[in-house]
């Protein structure tokens, strides 16, 4: 590894043993900001703030290039019961770092920082840089990489950083979550009065346990369609005329969320409402350039079935980082400091010379 880049890692490496000592749970990640506002500042960059959300453009913009977006996020879950580390310890023992924040995606977003001020100085790239570490993730929140979005030039490409052990997550799943009503009519429920809205419900929820999409993706597979909540009644003698149900549905770049919508009016005779449609599917050709320069390098190209804020970015997009997936949201959660080092050199391989 370069010196530079050497320096950069280790850097990052101290950056995020502080960001993990600094709560930062989603629309609490104020504190964690000032941080990233500090260490852009301190080597060279020129940070700007909205909210909770940090950036810094490369020192040479020109508008007449491409423009790369490397985007993180610094807002965490809260720790579960089941941790035996402080969660906001950062300890180090050996060449594992614990804590809450350390994989997902602490790790990714100081390593792509760190691989932003590698290039940030350059003048002759053939596309301007940007990193964004933003806030509300966790949440797919309002005022994080939505709020964000508007205020930054046109994108051409963006990096997301979460854990995928630095391979090519060429393709996400998007999430649709449906607020179901099922109606009926009162009655006792000694005789045989009313029309019970339970019934019609659970009818509902064997029609689309039995659905199955017809496209089938893949790198993500079908869509998976989970009826995960039901509630109705008052009292056990009054036939309830109304049932509420919601389904979560996580989709494949093969349906835009509103025709996921459509197709399960289409099924049910309960009333659906989405509570919001814009968290899609998304997919990269395997021909693009990034894409095919690192499967050049060795990296394993997959469709990740987890949501990130890819799926609020209306422009080409891939995620990469370094740490695993299996270890978000764990007790314990940790990363390895060479896992840091790998994902800072890896993001500058797969950036150095690539032309768009």
């Amino acid at each position: 590894m370069p010196q530079l880049t050497e320096q950069l890692a280790e850097a990052a490496i101290g950056l995020l043993q502080e960001l993990i000592r600094t709560p930062s749970f989603s629309r609490e990640e104020d504190r964690t900001a000032d941080l990233l506002v500090d260490f852009l500042t301190q080597y060279g960059a020129t940070p700007q703030r909205d909210a909770n959300n940090v950036w810094a453009v490369s020192k040479h913009f020109d508008p007449a290039k491409p423009t790369i977006l490397l985007n993180s996020h610094h807002d965490t879950v809260k720790p579960g019961a089941s941790w035996t580390y402080d969660p906001f310890g950062a300890v180090v023992e050996g060449d594992q770092l614990t804590g809450l924040g350390s994989n997902d995606a602490g790790a990714s977003a100081v390593s792509l920082l760190a691989t932003f001020l590698h290039f940030h100085e350059q003048e002759n790239l053939p596309y301007n840089l940007i990193c964004a570490i933003t806030a509300e993730e966790e949440v797919s929140g309002a005022n994080g990489i939505r709020r964000l979005l508007p205020l930054l030039p046109k994108i051409d490409l963006g990096i997301v950083g979460e854990p995928t052990q630095m391979d090519l997550a060429v393709a996400e799943k998007g999430l649709v979550v449906l607020d179901c009503v099922a109606h009926g009519r009162t009655g006792h429920a000694a005789r045989e009065e009313g029309e019970n809205a339970l019934y019609t419900a659970l009818d509902d929820v064997q029609r689309l346990r039995a659905f199955r999409f017809e496209r089938v993706s893949e790198l993500l597979g079908p869509v998976k369609l989970t009826v995960t909540q039901i509630q109705a009644g008052t009292q056990h003698n009054v036939v309830p005329d109304r049932c509420t149900f919601v389904a979560d549905v996580r989709t494949n770049e093969l349906y835009t969320n509103e025709e996921v919508v459509d197709i399960v009016r289409g099924q049910i005779k309960a009333d659906v409402t989405p509570r919001s449609t814009h968290l899609n599917s998304s997919r990269i050709p395997l021909t693009h350039p990034l894409v095919q320069r690192g499967m050049a390098l060795g990296r394993r190209t997959f469709g990740s079935v987890t949501l990130s804020d890819q799926s609020m970015m209306p422009f080409t997009t891939v995620k990469i980082g370094p740490g695993d997936s299996a270890r978000s949201h764990t007790p314990n959660e940790y990363i390895l400091l060479s896992e840091i080092r790998a994902g800072v050199q890896g993001y500058v391989e797969l950036l150095d010379g690539l032309e768009l």
